[in-house]
């Protein structure tokens, strides 16, 4: 027996709107549309109506994407004023799309008639733009993260989650975290069986937690051009050892004050927050890549017990290391 629909009507189809811009990042556009689409297929198998009517909307017929892709779009003139939700999608245009006058404002009236609104990646500095961030709790791409905080104080910048749920209003990661997020709101709208159906079809993991982290962090905070990148890979090396801010600041040949300042800025986060960072990255691939018990990995990382490794590892991912180890290893 098929599973019941459950929040929504099932001869209800709800509008979607994607927006798009020149130099949109492609799978921002076409990750969560493959979503909704393939929502509307399994649907139709099971003899009903779809859930969505998925549009892709922009400031003219078509845009160019990012690789050069060109697709076709409805002109917000012809979008009309029935609308469900609104998915922004992020990539290289995103910053100069959020200051357009006009593409702005379509977005703040587009906002007010939509149930909810969603960005995908720095998808989030367009909705930052409109005012519809202030107060709330957001994400965009790791990279992006620090610029999103400076250029926006009234947004609560969390660099650590795939995606963040506040409100009627969704932000998620980097590019795939799309996908995960309009998962997430397909859960919301139909079920979680019906949206482990679509994810299993995408041949996605059904679906990550919205705190898990952007993974990895070995990737986050060690690309070469992070100014904090050989500070990074000294504490990999001293995990066990005195990661004070004092020793921190040392070995970054600053005083405390300025280190604190300038890791934030570069980082997201504070040195603390970066030490912890770092040992549960290190954590975790012990996890993933031995059988070490958990209060072995404990020692090895530079945590106090098991119970001090558990308790920094649900902050970072949203999930304890066992919970992990059985998902992902």
């Amino acid at each position: 027996m098929s599973p019941k629909i459950q929040p929504i009507s099932p001869n209800t189809s709800r509008i979607v709107d994607i927006l798009a811009f020149p130099r949109a990042q492609l799978l921002d556009v076409t990750g969560p549309f493959q979503v909704f689409t393939t929502t509307n297929d399994i649907l139709a198998r099971r003899g009903l109506p779809p859930a969505y009517e998925v549009r892709i909307v922009s400031s003219s017929d078509a845009i160019v994407a990012t690789g050069g892709f060109v697709i076709a779009t409805t002109p917000f003139e012809a979008a009309g004023a029935r609308i469900d939700t609104l998915v922004i999608s992020g990539g290289r245009g995103a910053t100069e799309a959020g200051e357009q006058e006009r593409l702005a404002q379509w977005v703040k009236q587009r906002a007010l008639s939509a149930r909810r609104v969603a960005s995908v990646c720095t998808g989030a500095f367009i909705l930052a733009a409109a005012g519809l961030l202030d107060g709330r709790r957001a994400v965009t791409h790791w990279e992006f993260c620090a610029r999103l905080s400076h250029q926006f104080p009234r947004v609560t910048v969390d660099p650590r989650p795939i995606f963040i749920h506040d409100g009627p209003i969704w932000t998620s990661a980097g590019v795939t975290s799309g996908i995960d997020l309009a998962l997430a709101l397909v859960e919301e709208d139909l079920g979680r069986p019906i949206m482990l159906t679509v994810a299993r079809r995408l041949v996605v993991f059904p679906k990550r937690p919205g705190d898990q982290a952007q993974f990895s962090d070995a990737v986050t905070l060690q690309a070469p051009n992070h100014s904090f990148a050989e500070l990074h890979l000294w504490i990999d090396d001293h995990l066990t050892e005195d990661l004070s801010l004092r020793r921190l600041s040392d070995r970054a040949g600053m005083s405390e004050r300025t280190f604190s300042r300038r890791y934030r800025e570069e980082t997201g986060m504070t040195p603390g927050q970066g030490v912890e960072r770092r040992k549960v990255e290190a954590a975790r691939q012990l996890l993933l890549d031995t059988h070490f018990p958990s209060k072995r990995i404990a020692k090895c990382c530079g945590f106090g017990s098991e119970e001090i490794l558990r308790r920094a590892f649900l902050r970072v991912h949203g999930v304890g290391p066992k919970e992990y180890r059985e998902r992902f290893g």
